[in-house]
């Protein structure tokens, strides 16, 4: 646990240090790394208020835990929805959501912190591709992103959450991993699976969808092998995973 009292220490100074006047936005998940953070910023005393962005893929027991749990957060709703934005071609070329083709976070799950200072749960070991940097600026929305619990590992996060008794969604004891959008290809074919075995209204709700993107990709005459909604569901779970 002294490596532990160094990740709080070091989150602590670092919360207090780039704190704004009005208050952090934090960005809130419902999982693991956002738990601690928003801990975190209590214990650092900074002043904030937490937004949780719903996509309209949302695990249910999620959406339940944060409203039980976490009272305070700020739903903030979509302009648009999962189902909607796959066949509306807005900019992503008319397919699935992919690792590389990240069209519905960018829509749905990073919205909101326009001009503000906005804190996010993000660590180095979650992905080599995921930007690593303490605090970095983005020029689009004017948000400048500060990430407290960068140097923090998987195996620290869940001392801190056991440590201090804190509640967590059902849905970690339940062989989920990563508590994303249902469907996210992120959490990799098997848990895409898993996921559609446990929630298949959302896997009926992705078919339609599907079916909607073919049928706008007929209408603009745009070449595909796929051919019904299921085998574009079929590609995209197994989609690789590196």
């Amino acid at each position: 646990m002294l490596f532990l009292a160094d990740r709080i220490a070091e989150s602590a100074e670092i919360l207090r240090m780039y704190e704004p006047p009005e208050g952090y936005y934090l960005a809130f998940s419902g999982g693991k790394d956002s738990m601690v953070l928003y801990a975190m910023a209590q214990e650092a005393g900074v002043k904030f208020d937490t937004h949780y962005n719903l996509t309209t893929a949302d695990p249910p027991e999620l959406v339940r835990f944060i409203r039980t749990c976490y009272p305070g957060v700020v739903f903030d709703l979509p302009e648009t929805t999962m189902w909607k934005l796959i066949p509306s071609g807005h900019g992503h070329g008319l397919m699935p959501p992919t690792r590389l083709v990240r069209y519905c976070c960018e829509h749905l799950k990073e919205r909101g912190g326009d001009g503000r200072v906005v804190l996010t749960g993000v660590k180095k070991s979650d992905s080599i591709k995921r930007r690593k940097a303490l605090v970095h600026s983005c020029r689009k929305n004017g948000k400048v992103v500060v990430n407290p619990l960068l140097n923090w590992r998987d195996d620290e996060i869940w001392d801190y959450i056991h440590v201090n008794h804190l509640p967590y969604c059902e849905l970690y004891d339940q062989g989920f991993s990563r508590l994303g959008c249902i469907g996210c290809p992120f959490g990799g074919p098997k848990q895409q699976a898993a996921q559609f075995i446990r929630w298949p209204k959302f896997r009926a709700m992705y078919i339609r969808a599907f079916g909607r993107m073919l049928d706008e990709r007929n209408k603009r005459g745009l070449e595909t092998t796929w051919k019904t909604p299921e085998e574009v569901m079929s590609w995209w779970l197994k989609e690789p995973t590196k």
